[in-house]
């Protein structure tokens, strides 16, 4: 509905830009309180099945977006895709916003009202539940981390379901109809694989999947997108993709729960949602510029070690600052994940909180 440059000159660009913030807002506001939510909602020795399912609607968004781009590509053509059809998905994107916008509204509290009263009773001179001054005052430390679980994972994630179709159409030379379906179906298989990762972090723990992650990706980053980028064969993309997608699936079924277990009840949403917001916007969300540029420099190598770099910086973080099956503050809220006994008084989870 925005006028064009014709129209308005650079002013078009500028309107088009602000509507992307605004749409970022949202998605970084709903990420923060969408793991917060999943990950309290879920049974103590379920955490990392249930909480599986956010990316779960996460891919799966991605994947019917791709459907619809399948459709509309063997049923219209380019030029009127060019010309208006590019619309259409804009359209459907607008109605479903409004039909979740009706659906969380009947969402119920997932903490009682003793435990919201807990939250919000504060140390003499600690700042209000829920701002930012209780965040960069108190809980800094678990958002730097938050941060660094995020860095590493984005990245890839953004590489392997993003990036991934533009990186198949100018390197491959396989045809653009073909490169949808590939991505379709590897998606397809990725987002049925959600809940298998969390269900097995729930028997080993967070941080074995995370390692996974980590030392898979370092390892295998670079061999998989070199030669993603010389196949001319459509079903050795689709395994190619497949192979990075089965590494970035350690990092996307359990990290929006591994962050939500740094933060306490009083700050969760925010930290998490911050944490995730500066990791993506700075890291992930700008692997598409990264690697279009390098791209179009023909220095795509750099990507693939830029990439490489970024996982290797969180499993850094994931072998030294995080414990396997150590009790969180979701445990000492919601129940222990692992079958331990918690004896904890208040005065405990109090210091333990701050």
């Amino acid at each position: 509905m925005l006028p064009t440059q014709d129209v308005i000159g650079i002013w078009a660009m500028v309107l088009l830009v602000l509507v992307r913030l605004l749409q970022g807002f949202s998605v970084g506001g709903e990420y923060g309180t969408s793991a917060t939510y999943m990950s309290e909602a879920a049974t103590s020795r379920r955490r990392g099945f249930f909480s599986s399912f956010q990316y779960v609607t996460l891919v799966g968004g991605q994947m019917l977006a791709l459907l619809v781009l399948v459709i509309l590509q063997n049923t219209l053509g380019g030029d009127a895709l060019n010309e208006w059809a590019w619309r259409i998905p804009f359209a459907l994107g607008g109605v479903a916003a409004l039909v979740v916008l009706w659906l969380r509204r009947s969402m119920e509290e997932t903490v009682s009202a003793d435990q919201i009263r807990a939250a919000h009773v504060q140390a003499a001179g600690e700042a209000q539940p829920g701002t930012l001054k209780l965040l960069f005052t108190s809980h800094w430390r678990p958002l730097l981390v938050c941060i660094g679980v995020t860095l590493g994972g984005t990245v890839a994630f953004y590489t392997y379901t993003n990036f991934i179709l533009k990186f198949m159409n100018d390197t491959s030379g396989i045809a653009k109809t073909d490169t949808s379906v590939i991505n379709f179906w590897a998606l397809f298989i990725f987002m049925l694989l959600q809940p298998v990762y969390g269900l097995i972090s729930d028997k080993i723990g967070r941080k074995p999947l995370l390692v996974w992650f980590g030392v898979t990706g370092v390892l295998f980053t670079w061999p998989l997108l070199s030669t993603l980028s010389g196949t001319k064969e459509p079903f050795t993309a689709f395994l190619l993709m497949m192979g990075g997608l089965l590494i970035v699936g350690g990092y996307t079924s359990i990290n929006a729960l591994v962050k939500a277990e740094l933060f306490p009840a009083s700050i969760r949403a925010l930290g998490v949602g911050l944490g995730y917001a500066i990791a993506n916007s700075l890291f992930g969300g700008t692997v598409p510029l990264i690697g279009a540029a390098l791209q179009k420099a023909g220095q795509v190598e750099l990507f693939f070690t830029y990439v490489t770099a970024a996982i290797a910086i969180s499993l850094v973080v994931y072998i030294f600052a995080l414990k396997n099956k150590k009790a969180t503050h979701l445990d000492r809220e919601q129940g222990d994940a692992w079958g331990a006994t918690r004896t904890d008084d208040a005065g405990t989870l109090a210091g333990a909180n701050r």
